[in-house]
This record gives C-alpha cells, sequence and structure tokens, in this order.
C-alpha cells in the first residue's frame, strides 16, 4: 500500500517525531544535545517557525512548531539531518544516515489538542521511566512553559497564552495541567495519527484538512473497526509505538 504524503499547513501547529534509525541511539553524550538545539535555533529561524515544545529523548526526538509556510518544514528537518548528522558522524568516526528515513507528522487541532500534545510531549522522559517529575529531566521545553526558565528558541502558542494574564498566571496553570496523568485513550490517539501521518483533531478539524489535502485524511483505527462513534469524536485507537 503506497504510503500518504503528509500535509502541512501554513499557520497550522504539527507535531513531528525524529526517529534513530533501527531506534538506536542519536544522542551520545550531553554536548550531543547542545549541539542538536543549537542547530535547531538555526534551522528555525530562517523561516521564522514557531517552536512551542519539544523533547529530546535518547533515541528520538519530538517538536511541536508552527510553521509560517507549508514548505518550511522540510526545510527544517533536512536542515537538522544534514547538520546533526555531520557533527555525529565526524565525532564518533562513524558513517551512514542516523535517522530513520522518514519522520513523522501530525497536524494539529489547536484548540482541542495543542496543550495536550505539549503535555505528551513533554512528559516523554516520565513515560520512558526516566524520570518521575518532568522538571527533573533537561531535554525538554517543559521548565521554560511551567517553570519559567528562559528558552530563547519557544515562541508560546496563543492558546497557552490564554491560561493567564502574567507569566506567573500562565506557568501556574500549566504546572496544574500534570497533576494528572494524561488520558490513555489521548495518548493512543496522538500515537495512531503520528504513525500513520494524519491530523489530530475533530470531525470539523478533519474536514478542514481533507479539504486541503483532496482525499480522506482520517487515522484508520487497527485491529477490529469501532462499533460506534460520535460527530466531533476525533481519532481511537490502540496502536502502542513507543513514542
Amino acid at each position: 500500500m503506497p504510503r500518504r504524503p503528509r500535509i502541512h499547513l501554513p499557520g497550522q501547529p504539527l507535531h513531528i517525531v525524529l526517529r534513530g534509525h533501527n531506534r538506536e541511539a542519536c544522542f551520545f553524550a550531553e554536548e550531543d544535545y547542545h549541539g542538536f538545539l543549537h542547530w535547531l535555533d538555526e534551522a528555525l529561524k530562517p523561516c521564522g517557525a514557531a517552536l512551542h515544545a519539544y523533547a529530546l529523548m535518547t533515541n528520538h526526538v519530538h517538536l511541536l512548531l508552527t510553521p509560517k509556510a507549508a514548505e518550511d518544514v522540510a526545510r527544517i528537518v533536512i536542515s537538522l539531518g544534514r547538520r546533526y548528522v555531520q557533527y555525529v558522524n565526524r565525532t564518533y568516526r562513524r558513517t551512514g544516515t542516523l535517522w530513520d528515513s522518514r519522520y513523522k507528522s501530525s497536524l494539529i487541532d489547536t484548540d482541542r489538542y495543542l496543550l495536550i500534545c505539549q503535555r505528551y510531549i513533554e512528559l516523554n522522559p516520565v513515560r520512558a521511566a526516566m524520570v518521575d517529575d518532568p522538571a527533573h529531566y533537561r531535554w525538554t521545553s517543559y521548565r521554560s512553559n511551567a517553570l519559567g526558565k528562559a528558552d530563547a528558541r519557544l515562541t508560546p502558542h496563543a492558546v497557552y497564552l490564554a491560561l493567564g494574564s502574567e507569566d506567573s498566571q500562565r506557568q501556574t496553570a500549566y504546572r496544574a495541567l500534570f497533576r494528572s496523568e494524561l488520558d490513555e485513550e489521548a495518548v493512543a490517539d496522538i500515537r495512531l495519527a503520528l504513525n500513520q501521518n494524519q491530523a489530530l483533531g475533530g470531525a470539523k478539524f478533519h474536514r478542514k484538512i481533507e479539504k486541503a489535502a483532496g482525499e480522506r485524511r482520517e487515522a484508520r483505527p487497527r485491529g477490529r473497526p469501532r462499533t460506534s462513534g460520535a460527530e466531533g469524536a476525533g481519532i481511537t485507537g490502540q496502536a502502542e509505538l513507543g513514542l
């Protein structure tokens, strides 16, 4: 079955995952994380894309960003791939690819899923049992979004800014979102959408994406088909992808 093309839209938040080839490590020392973040910043600046959240894990990376132009997404990924892979190969005297050939991406329904997706990304180290508090992991955007640590790479989304009238109010409200675990169905929805390069959102949002793509774009749950579903129910599925 042919792969569906990814859909990127200007001004629409996008969740991106870059995974190490064969799920192998892509970061090996502290300097590697610093280097990746530097080149991420360099890739974002020319096109003015807004980065809202990120998580650098041992063998994969999550980014939540909003591009000004659809074609900027490929430019960012290519720039990162070229510069970071050159650095890793030179530093560790290796050759060949570092990333899987195709990155995963999912358009995000802003009103419904923006903050859920941010939480999903910043909770990656907790789900991986690397830490018990997202604040204890250095390589995510959590410390900036929740604790106010300066991070010039980040541009808060309007949905995040609406959490309060001042930075301290927004940070307090954002931390409160982490007091409860993410709903398992929401986690499954995010993973399924990424695995199928599909949009994450309700029925109205999917109709908008389908109109832009010229084809049906709703993610398809694996296994038995759903026996029922309501308008706006979004995506369902139980694919455990390790994202």
